[in-house]
This record gives C-alpha cells, structure tokens and sequence, in this order.
C-alpha cells in the first residue's frame, strides 16, 4: 500500500478504488460494476481476482492490520531491541520509529481508517477475531515501547495511552481533504509531537 515504490497490481488497484469508494460512500453503496470501472475492467472481470465485495473489504482490513504489525516488527528488529538493556536515546529512538510508521499510514491510507471504523463489523466473524488479534500484538509492542522509555509507566496506564494516540493519529479522515492540509511533512510533524507530548503527559501523570 503506502510503502510501495513499485507499480501496483491489477489487484492492488482494486483494492486501493475499492477502500476510496467504500470510505467515500459506504460498503453497500457501491456495486462491482463501479470498482470495475474504476479501474478499467469491468464489473464481472473483477471475480477473476476476488469472489465479491465481502473478500475485498475482509483483504482490506485484515490485510492493513497485518501491514502494521509487520512494519513495526521491522522497525524494532532495526533498533535491535532484543538485546538485554535499552538507554534512553534508543529507547526514545524506537518509539519515534512506531510513530512515523504509524503516521505513514494515518496520512496515505486515509480511507482504511474509515473502512475499519464503519465497516468492521460486517467482516465474517473469523476474519473480525483475525483483525482484533492482529490489534493486539500491535498494541502490546507499543506498550513495550514506551515502558522502555517510560519504565515507572504501569502497563494498563501505558495501554490506555497508546490507545488515545492511536485515536489522535487515527483522526486524519476528519482533518478535511489533503489539499486544504499544511503539507503532508508538516501534518507528519505535528501529529509526531502531539504523539510524544500525549505519551509524555501519561507518563506525568
């Protein structure tokens, strides 16, 4: 998604018109025949890559909260934080990486923030439960973050906070279009110190 430099496929193209008319419109106010034409193809021939709407919102969801996940896996593997002990710089160093992921995604996927918070719940039960645990682990790797940094922050507090930043990250589909924006730069920046002066503050209180 975001983080390709390549030329995306005819199914990521679907998918990427699929979450933009889902988020613009609603999931039952878009049919295939329009997804098609968004991209060329029609209607029909977008069964040859997925059987119907249903498995193109359960790839969407499923498939962003994995994205997360795996992208901050890697950025804790670069920080090497598996070796016993962390100073505060590194510490500092990491939860800035999470951020900037985080951020990353909060600007370019726009739409999946939508999709997930309206659409959710029409997944099949099996693919919500897969999307709530891919959740999980994401938290509790934040939550290791900031202890890191914030040792003498207790757990369910560290918890509570990543989740309000995830909600104030999270909030770009109501910050208006991109264009009446800053900047994309000057949006990441901000909502970076808003993220570490939120983390702050829970560690103050």
């Amino acid at each position: 998604m975001a983080t390709r430099t390549d030329a995306p496929t005819r199914r990521e193209q679907i998918l990427r018109e699929a979450a933009r008319l889902f988020a613009e419109r609603g999931f039952h106010g878009v049919g295939v025949d329009e997804i098609g034409a968004a991209v060329g193809i029609s209607g029909p021939g977008l069964y040859r890559h997925f059987p119907g709407k249903d498995a193109m919102l359960a790839e969407l969801l499923v498939g962003i909260s994995g994205q997360l996940l795996t992208g901050a896996r890697r950025r804790l593997a670069e920080a090497d934080t598996g070796r016993a002990g962390m100073d505060d710089d590194r510490a500092e160093a990491v939860l800035d990486s999470l951020i900037e992921g985080h951020i990353d995604f909060a600007i370019d996927d726009r739409p999946l923030i939508t999709l997930h918070d309206r659409e959710l719940d029409r997944l099949r039960d099996s693919d919500r439960k897969l999307v709530r645990q891919l959740q999980r682990q994401y938290v509790e790797l934040w939550v290791e973050a900031l202890r890191a940094l914030y040792p003498d922050l207790a757990e369910p507090a560290a918890r509570s906070a990543v989740h309000s930043v995830f909600g104030l990250l999270n909030s770009t589909p109501h910050l208006g279009r991109p264009a009446s924006l800053p900047g994309r730069a000057a949006t990441a920046e901000l909502l970076h110190r808003m993220a570490r002066g939120a983390f702050a503050a829970a560690a103050d209180a």
